[in-house]
């Protein structure tokens, strides 16, 4: 365990130890998608991890794809998130703001006069989504025209000028697990033929836009990003994926931006899911190419992570569903402590149960 308790200086500041919560979308804020106090007692009580990352978090109306998960577009939303922050902060752990739009994964009961959901390409995605009739298939989405394009990349900087009123210590751009930046960089999903389509620089344009924008506000080395290389999440591939995500982390790497946190493998599936992808390569050419850490995350058990730590494959290891079930999973970890076994029926939405109520480990 000593090498995953090892601190680490991620952008200004310095983390206790090398564990991370990766975000886990919780579906309880309800209605007006404003954090409550149930959301401030959940994280606060996993905050013994070094850096926390929030759910995925919607930057505004027109994004949202899911029943019930929180937002950061107003006021309200914001000074609600301060609330999470302070309860973070004063057990000594950082915690990121994950940034969302979900693009086609959405249907039009969520939106504003049931408009259709916004993607690169109006191809409907066979996926499901949540809404007020339980799981439903998603709707037909609508191709987003240049001027909606740039009028979403300010959507990301107001969301971030958002996080920064909140006191968010840094910000994560969702691009992965087949929602929109990643819809935009999957020749499956973008068949546009413009500047945001086609070639693999014009797909990777509206990511790499969207950072430049948010570096306005929060420096480089406070900006962290998600790709699913391999994962066909949500309906999604590409044809030639490593190529494809040799540019991006290139790209991402030449920013200097604090870490490219990767999926490993199959989004909540196996972690050898396609061969098609050097996972070892796209990390390397990341730290090549001046980015400062690596964010791994699929599966890793103790061994794994210490091993991945201790060979420099990777500098944090975000664990997910442990921590859904184990608010004190450092302690567990670093004791060889059993865990708990998670209640898949209250991942999403519902009340504390199988929320907050998981005990600590007791002997």
């Amino acid at each position: 365990m000593a090498e995953l308790n090892t601190p680490l200086t991620v952008g200004d500041f310095e983390i206790k130890n090398r564990l991370v919560m990766a975000p886990l979308t919780r579906a309880r804020s309800g209605e007006s998608r404003v954090p409550n106090d149930l959301m401030v007692e959940y994280y606060q009580q996993r905050a013994n991890a070094g850096l926390i990352l929030t759910e995925a978090t919607v930057i505004g109306s027109k994004t949202v794809g899911y029943a019930d998960t929180p937002g950061l577009w107003s006021q309200e939303q914001a000074q609600a998130w301060n609330k999470i922050i302070e309860a973070v902060h004063a057990q000594g752990s950082k915690i990121v703001v994950q940034l969302w739009h979900v693009g086609r994964i959405s249907h039009s009961e969520l939106l504003p006069n049931n408009m259709p959901p916004q993607a690169p390409s109006a191809i409907r995605a066979n996926a499901k989504t949540f809404n007020s009739k339980g799981l439903v298939d998603v709707s037909e989405p609508k191709a987003l025209e240049i001027d909606e394009i740039k009028a979403l990349i300010k959507n990301y900087a107001e969301a971030t000028l958002n996080a920064q009123k909140a006191g968010f210590d840094m910000i994560e751009v969702h691009a992965a697990n087949g929602y929109l930046i990643d819809q935009f960089l999957r020749d499956k999903t973008n068949h546009r033929t413009d500047q945001y389509g086609g070639v693999i620089e014009n797909r990777a344009r509206f990511l790499l836009e969207v950072i430049d924008e948010i570096i306005k506000i929060y420096p480089a080395n406070l900006i962290g990003c998600r790709i699913s290389p391999a994962s066909t999440f949500n309906d999604i591939e590409d044809s030639d994926p490593q190529s494809l995500y040799s540019y991006v982390v290139s790209e991402l790497g030449k920013r200097k931006i604090a870490y490219l946190h990767i999926i490993e493998g199959q989004t909540g599936g196996p972690r050898d899911a396609n061969p098609k992808v050097n996972f070892a390569e796209l990390k390397k050419l990341f730290k090549a190419n001046g980015g400062l850490n690596i964010m791994a995350n699929n599966g890793y058990n103790k061994t794994m992570a210490e091993n991945a730590i201790e060979k420099n494959e990777a500098d944090l290891i975000a664990f997910g569903v442990p921590f859904l079930a184990n608010p004190d999973l450092v302690k567990r970890l670093e004791n060889n402590y059993p865990l708990n076994t998670p209640d898949q029926k209250s991942f999403y939405g519902g009340t504390e149960k199988g929320y907050t109520d998981y005990p600590l480990y007791s002997a």
